[in-house]
């Protein structure tokens, strides 16, 4: 392994995570919070969804930005706007200030999402992209494993608010990471031909690409079925089976641990099998864990240990999907990395906040509904698969004579 590549790994994976943590961070004080502000369980899971909203309605504008001025100068604001957002969270008075800080916390967090993906197309395509992206993914697993732990630890001993006053702290550090640690990957003479018109073109390009559109939406369902029990999973785990915050951190770790730690067989399996079957082969086995847990669950197995064990192989399954299928999306469309990256946030993170409404409508207190919610979103990710990857790319014109 190349310093550079392990390098720009940890980098962007530390950068990349920054976000997500202050969503992991704060998924066991969800309750706390309720009940200090006096708010209902629907207007907290608001501050969470306003979060993922603002990030993917963001992500259309940092993508060509960062196709124009370059990678570094809109990871730079992003940051600062997620610093001071963060202290803002910190201080809101009522439910309805702490979500409308969480938006614009979401603004800068979405930096840190999309320029990464694109500088892992900078540098490479293919299996090494695929390589580097799970690697990235690794370091980025830091959030989901050890968030919600320090999160619970922290409000064991301070207010939930003692929360956003550390991943402030993160942002600034992500700062100076950023300033020593990162280089430049898109010089100069590439942005030239990149500005406002160029990125209209680059969108509406990609809107009429249906295999870019295919595989973006393969990674949003199974993205979004994640989404669906992070903004549950609290809830479900805490108040129906009567878990601590800290028992709670820690099933939720064990399946951050299987998606990341899936992950990393990306480059491996790609290099042998190819990414396209990889990713067939994936979605199809976290299709079948996510019914049969549905299935078990509606015949009356509910029960904690039955959620854990089928989600933590689902999740093994959806860590090979996710990568690879930002890799083949992205794989065609070098010239608008920064673009393409930011239209497949978005529409991941808008389809991940639909997904969180549709299930908070269900909601009765058991696991069911989040339950259901998932094998959904692992039927529509699969059958998108098949007709996705069914259909054979046309070859590109050959050039006038």
């Amino acid at each position: 392994m190349s310093s550079s590549l392990l390098r720009y790994a940890v980098v962007l994976g530390l950068l990349s995570a920054i976000g997500p943590f202050a969503i992991d961070m704060y998924l066991p004080a969800l309750p706390a919070i309720g009940q200090d502000l006096g708010a209902s369980t629907g207007a907290v899971q608001m501050s969470l969804m306003a979060f993922f909203i603002s990030v993917g309605l963001g992500q259309l504008i940092y993508g060509p930005v960062a196709d124009m001025v370059g990678r570094k100068p809109p990871l730079y604001f992003g940051l600062v706007l997620f610093a001071l957002a963060s202290i803002g969270c910190a201080l809101a008075p009522n439910v309805e200030m702490l979500i409308a800080f969480r938006f614009i916390q979401g603004l800068g967090a979405c930096a840190g999402m999309v320029v990464p993906r694109a500088i892992v197309r900078d540098l490479h395509t293919g299996n090494e992209a695929a390589r580097l992206m799970s690697m990235l993914m690794l370091v980025f697993s830091i959030s989901p494993i050890l968030a919600p732990l320090a999160g619970s630890a922290v409000t064991a001993f301070a207010s939930w608010r003692a929360i956003f006053w550390i991943v402030m702290v993160a942002a600034i550090l992500g700062l100076i990471l950023l300033a020593l640690a990162l280089d430049e990957t898109r010089p100069a003479e590439d942005r030239v031909e990149s500005g406002v018109g160029s990125a209209i073109a680059g969108y509406w390009q990609l809107l009429r690409d249906r295999h870019f559109l295919g595989l973006v939406f393969i990674g949003a369902f199974g993205i979004s079925s994640f989404f669906a029990y992070l903004a549950n999973s609290s809830f479900v785990l805490i108040d129906h089976y009567g878990l601590t915050p800290t028992q709670y951190s820690l099933a939720f770790s064990v399946n951050a641990v299987s998606f990341f730690g899936f992950s990393q067989l990306n480059g491996r399996l790609g290099a042998m099998f190819g990414l396209a079957k990889v990713m067939r082969v994936a979605v199809t086995g976290f299709a079948a864990s996510v019914v049969i847990l549905f299935l078990l669950f509606l015949s009356g197995l509910d029960g904690l240990p039955v959620l854990i064990a089928m989600l933590f192989i689902g999740n093994g399954f959806l860590g090979l999907v996710i990568p690879a299928s930002a890799v083949l999306a992205l794989d065609e469309h070098g010239e608008i990395a920064g673009t393409a990256s930011a239209l497949m946030g978005t529409l991941q993170m808008v389809t991940g906040a639909v997904v969180m409404a549709v299930v908070g409508l269900f909601l009765d207190g058991t696991a069911l509904p989040m339950v259901a919610g998932i094998a959904a979103c692992g039927v529509i990710a699969f059958t998108l698969t098949q007709v996705t990857l069914s259909r054979r790319r046309r070859p590109a014109a050959a050039p006038a004579a």
